[in-house]
């Protein structure tokens, strides 16, 4: 009996010996079933994940080839825009009061214009008739307004073009085609000043008054429509040219009068100056047919509309007309002299001759050279102007002029100038003129209280600017 429960206490004690391992073997392979479960689902994600990188990759390649083919194209555009630079033609922008534009092949283009606006006054007697009155006294006035361009083209040409704007109008002022035949040799072609005189060709711009001398204006100098040729040395100016009528008269002109005129100047170096000689001359003819011409001028200001000398409306065939002009320029100084006189040619009665001329001298108080240059009178530039915090140049003039309309029985008058004028150049563009003249007249056109001897007193000032 004991042994019989030996036994079986023994085979319990092995049966649970055996028992406890195997079920510990059960749980461990549960919890290696669950590993492998995570395992393969975490190597499920990443293999999705290296799916949707390589796509990418694919996606990112494509992009990359993308824009290497765009640079590629960009650096083939690139150095094609290089050639084509490489091969252009630099262009060149100065500035001279406005944009200039030019290249080494011989084009350039500036546009170009000016303003000038005056104020006046004319202290005349009280007894001149009412209509004399009424153009007297204080006024205003835009002198000028001009706009245009010029420049050159390969080949030696060159064109300049302005037109006048003054007064809500429009005029033709320089409008012409030049071609240089060689340093020396230029021809011109179209509407542009005759060859009168020193004052009259140079630029009213530059001019040492407001307006120009009265015979200037009482000769009739004006543009005219014409070819013209201008031979030019170190020393020597020689100009001429055929010419007809001026633009506004070509339109509504049947008589197409013509003239031939010229000028010849002598310019050297004297000692520390330069010397200026020179005469013009002036045959016109009115196509032989009777015209009318007549011979006025203002007195000393534009502003007003009244000529106290005037020879009124005169039947000629033509006119001859000839100039002399001297001057000297030394450092700020010049002194300078002219003297025209025009003969009207009147059929069937004698022909008058009319007499006009004036003497100046002047002077640069800030040391700026007498601004000269190919027998005409130059831009006074200052050496410091007000745009770089100088005070400009100021020059200072006194002026004697003279003018007799009388002769062969024609009475237009005498009239006498004594004029002091001060300049000052700001800048190399903006420019300040005052001037006073005193008149003396004899055999006036307008009388004072029936008396043709009375004197006048003028007194203007101008603002301008040009490019």
């Amino acid at each position: 009996m004991r042994k019989f429960q030996a036994i079986s206490a023994l085979a319990v004690a092995v049966s649970a010996g055996w028992a406890l391992p195997a079920q510990a073997q059960v749980a461990n392979s549960a919890a290696v079933l669950e590993e492998l479960k995570a395992m393969r689902a975490k190597m499920e994600a990443m293999a999705q994940r290296i799916d949707s990188l390589e796509s990418e990759l694919a996606q990112a390649n494509a992009k990359v080839e993308v824009a290497s083919q765009s640079a590629q194209a960009a650096s083939a555009t690139a150095i094609s825009a290089k050639e084509t630079a490489q091969k252009a033609i630099p262009v060149k922008v100065d500035w001279k009061g406005a944009p200039k534009f030019s290249n080494d092949k011989g084009w350039s283009f500036k546009p170009r214009g000016r303003i000038q606006l005056d104020v006046g006054g004319i202290d005349a007697p009280s007894g001149l008739s009412r209509n004399a009155n009424a153009s007297l006294g204080t006024s205003t006035e835009l002198r000028r307004a001009w706009l245009g361009v010029e420049g050159t083209m390969p080949g030696g040409l060159g064109y300049r073009f302005e037109a006048d704007l003054t007064n809500s109008s429009l005029a033709l002022a320089d409008a012409y085609i030049s071609y240089k035949a060689n340093r020396n040799l230029t021809f011109v072609l179209g509407n542009q000043r005759p060859f009168t005189g020193l004052e009259d060709m140079t630029a009213v711009l530059n001019t040492t008054f407001m307006e120009r001398s009265a015979f200037s204006q009482a000769f009739g100098f004006e543009r005219r429509i014409g070819l013209a040729a201008n031979y030019k040395t170190k020393d020597v100016l020689v100009e001429a040219g055929v010419f007809s009528d001026d633009t506004a008269s070509l339109s509504t002109d049947t008589n197409r009068n013509w003239s031939v005129n010229g000028r010849v100047v002598f310019m050297p170096k004297l000692g520390n100056g330069s010397l200026h000689l020179g005469a013009s001359a002036q045959y016109h003819d009115f196509a032989g047919s009777v015209a009318s011409t007549r011979y006025r001028t203002r007195p000393f200001l534009h502003a007003t509309s009244v000529r106290f000398v005037d020879t009124g409306t005169i039947a000629a065939t033509g006119e001859r007309r000839y100039g002399v002009e001297a001057a000297y320029m030394t450092g700020p100084f010049h002194a300078v002299a002219e003297g025209n006189m025009i003969r009207a040619a009147r059929p069937g009665m004698s022909d008058p001759t009319f007499k006009g001329g004036y003497a100046e001298v002047g002077y640069v108080i800030t040391g700026e050279k007498a601004p000269y240059k190919d027998g005409v009178f130059d831009r006074l530039r200052p050496a410091k102007g007000i745009d770089v915090g100088g005070i400009g140049a100021i020059q200072v003039n006194l002026r004697y002029d003279h003018l007799d309309l009388n002769d062969a029985e024609i009475v237009g008058g005498r009239q006498e100038t004594a004029g002091v004028s001060v300049v000052w150049a700001a800048t190399n563009y903006l420019r300040f003129v005052a001037n006073y003249g005193h008149l003396w007249l004899r055999d006036a056109a307008i009388t004072a209280d029936g008396d043709d001897r009375y004197g006048v007193d003028a007194m203007g000032m101008r603002a301008q600017i040009d490019f």
